[in-house]
């Protein structure tokens, strides 16, 4: 098989993960949630834990496929590639966590975020897939997940992976300062800290071993041999979480392993049905958010952003309310009720800007970020 070739399961899971991202990011109403739309709130994996580390998984893939016209080696063109593409992501994250600019108060801004991940994850695993020998990419993240598992376990508290307890804490604050950190869960705690920033880029190295395994597999051999390292992969997560937890906020070295192995099964699962059985009409559907995915990603949070912060409305008992909860209350609500009408709110949302990336897909519009 040529490495050239490329399979649409590919963008087709891409567009799955920014779909689901903005579904979980965006109900009517935090309030109301199904569970499976929740993460979990600490230990555990629920399916929406699943989604930043498939995202994370196949940016990895693709990057196999998108460094192979500078020969997967580090060299100015490459590195100017990674460099910038890095900067502007992780930029753009800094943007929406400060928009609007003029209402932010910079002393207790928040620096990283999901997009400062992706950029800080994407940029170190390109440094290392383009300069390092590729036989000895596996034994260095290995490396990794155990030195971040020994860091968290000897220099946490009495309950190194608990909350409170954990290393995270007063590594980021020490580097970014403790104003600077998430608090979302109630103290002072970035789940896309720095420190925990580590292990997720052996999350997009999983992927670009994953890229390199399927350029040299046979297509119909490779949903079995895919699914099998999958299963493999999983199993070794989920039984190293018997001793350090699977964990989404901390992004333990189980968790690493555990949703690699499942995104694995799940890329599979997707080449199999699309690309070797050729089931590709419900495809469209998903391929137009996987085209423009972190554009169309940022846009959502802008747009979230402004009808929380920016637009005002006034009920007519004089209350003024942020134009999302209006909606919500207005529309959704008298629609589906409250448990409905929020993911009512979100699936609308999906809607809404995949309207928006069907019209950029249409004019061959595709906006590299």
């Amino acid at each position: 098989m040529k490495k050239s070739e490329r399979y649409l399961a590919l963008d087709v899971l891409r567009g799955m993960t920014i779909a689901l991202m903005i579904t979980v990011n965006t109900p009517g109403s935090w309030q109301y949630v199904y569970a499976p739309l929740r993460h979990s709130s600490w230990h555990g994996c629920t399916p929406t834990d699943l989604v930043f580390p498939f995202f994370l998984f196949v940016v990895g893939v693709s990057m196999f496929f998108s460094f192979a016209k500078y020969g997967n080696t580090l060299n100015k063109a490459s590195f100017n590639r990674l460099g910038r593409r890095t900067l502007l992501i992780f930029a753009i994250g800094l943007f929406l966590n400060s928009f609007p600019q003029w209402m932010t108060d910079y002393s207790s801004l928040r620096i990283m975020g999901v997009l400062q991940r992706i950029a800080l994850a994407y940029g170190f695993a390109s440094l290392i897939v383009l300069s390092m020998k590729r036989k000895y990419i596996p034994y260095l993240g290995l490396a990794i997940l155990l030195v971040y598992w020994g860091i968290l376990a000897w220099f946490g508290g009495d309950d190194p992976y608990s909350l409170e307890g954990n290393i995270t804490i007063p590594f980021d604050a020490a580097i970014l300062g403790e104003q600077h950190l998430y608090t979302g869960f109630g103290i002072p705690f970035d789940p896309e800290g720095l420190l925990s920033t580590i292990p997720a880029v052996v999350t997009v190295l999983l992927g670009y071993l994953t890229g390199v395994f399927i350029s040299n597999t046979e297509k119909a051999k490779l949903p079995a041999r895919l699914a099998l390292y999958g299963v493999v992969v999983t199993i070794i997560g989920r039984l190293w979480g018997f001793v350090f937890p699977v964990n989404k906020p901390l992004w333990t070295s189980s968790y690493v392993l555990y949703t690699a192995g499942l995104a694995a099964l799940v890329f599979a699962l997707l080449i199999f049905i699309i690309d070797v059985k050729g089931y590709k009409k419900w495809t469209s559907f998903f391929v137009v958010f996987g085209m423009n995915p972190l554009f169309i990603y940022a846009l959502s949070g802008l747009w979230a952003r402004t009808l929380g912060m920016l637009i005002k409305i006034e009920t007519a008992d004089g209350t003024v309310v942020r134009g999302s909860t209006w909606l919500y209350q207005n529309i959704f609500v008298p629609l589906a009720g409250n448990m409905n009408g929020s993911l009512l709110y979100a699936l609308t949302h999906i809607f809404f800007f995949w309207l928006i990336g069907y019209i950029l897909y249409k004019k061959r519009i595709f906006i590299k970020v």
